[in-house]
């Protein structure tokens, strides 16, 4: 039996375990990957803590695959990809091989390395399906025709950052950010204007001031969701009349609409009379939902489309040393507020003793 290093990751106290695991055989529909780079996210240690389950707990691939499952006509031994694990599943991406669908895997070209392409799947899905699943805007192949402003709060973070380059692809304009020290990744994204929240005793109004005369804020993205973050968000929307398509259906007229991040809270202190919101959660590609499955397949293919194409880039990144030893202190720093504007990412090969 072939074995290989994974990374275990313990919730409480946050450490991680290196260990020797069998490398899987891909099942139906899956492709086994050779893991290059790893890139993580502020799951990968909540996950771990909340559900008090160690595990590998990494989503964000990209590599070589190695071998396909059965049903499995896209890819073989050799390419170049990037894949979302599937959250929670064994074989993740903290390890020196991981196991994904092949619907959630696509192909990245030449031009791309492995660490931007790491810092692609999970954060440019969850953005994607909070613009067009939750917030029901404008699409990229059905772009807008008239000004519809769009407010992303935590616009530097990497869901907020893609939030903006998939928000400028579909023509969606102007583009306004909240952002603090690192409101420079956002304007480089494309926002039109970015707020700063701090010492800002008024952050609504700011942005506020960034609308013309008569104009109004019906769609939110709040990519951080925490902190009261969402409080600010709602006073800066105003009630008014707009048009919901998700990927299920078109939906009756209704009020303004915001989209919120995997919860900390309840956010039962939101008046769902006037505002009408929806938790963005990239697991549901994973679901028993076939329309969102289908959904993630197709963007994952226009990602990469784009990319080849030069029309859609990677997240800022900070590769942690030490490979799979490294996966620790950077899940300490996501965890202690120290990650800001970039993603962490680790190279596997720079692991000790590979």
């Amino acid at each position: 039996m072939h074995m290989m290093k994974e990374a275990i990751v313990y919730g409480d106290p946050l450490t991680v375990e290196i260990i020797d695991s069998p490398i899987s055989t891909p099942g139906d529909g899956e492709v086994l990957i050779k893991v290059e780079v790893s890139g993580s996210n502020p799951k990968d240690w909540k996950v771990p803590l909340y559900s008090n389950r160690p595990h590998n707990s990494g989503d964000d691939i990209a590599g070589t695959i190695v071998s396909v499952g059965k049903s499995v006509l896209e890819f073989k031994p050799g390419d170049r990809v990037a894949a979302f694990h599937q959250m929670g599943a064994p074989h993740g991406s903290f390890a020196e091989y991981a196991i994904a669908y092949a619907y959630t895997t696509f192909h990245i070209p030449d031009s791309v390395t492995f660490e931007e392409a790491a810092t692609i799947p999970l954060t440019s899905l969850t953005a994607a399906y909070g613009l067009w699943d939750i917030l029901g805007l404008p699409t990229p192949w059905r772009p807008a025709t008239e000004d519809i402003p769009l407010l992303i709060y935590g616009a530097s973070t990497s869901v907020g950052s893609y939030a903006i380059k998939l928000a400028k692809l579909a023509g969606i304009h102007p583009v306004i950010g909240v952002a603090g020290s690192s409101a420079h990744v956002a304007l480089e994204a494309g926002a039109d204007v970015v707020v700063d929240y701090r010492n800002n005793e008024d952050i609504a109004g700011s942005i506020r001031t960034h609308l013309r005369p008569g104009q109004k804020l019906l769609y939110a993205w709040d990519t951080v969701s925490e902190h009261g973050s969402y409080l600010h968000v709602i006073k800066a929307l105003e009630s008014g009349l707009g048009l919901h398509h998700s990927i299920k259906a078109a939906e009756a007229a209704h009020e303004s609409r915001l989209c919120l991040i995997l919860p900390e809270c309840s956010f039962n202190d939101i008046d769902t009379t006037k505002t009408k919101f929806g938790i963005a959660n990239a697991a549901v590609a994973h679901g028993e939902d076939a329309a969102r499955r289908d959904f993630a397949y197709v963007f994952y293919r226009q990602v990469a489309k784009w990319l080849q194409e030069g029309k859609f880039a990677g997240h800022r990144y900070k590769i942690v040393g030490g490979g799979l030893d490294g996966v620790a202190k950077g899940l300490k720093e996501l965890k202690d507020g120290q990650v800001s504007g970039s993603k962490n990412i680790f190279r596997i090969r720079d692991t000790p003793g590979l």
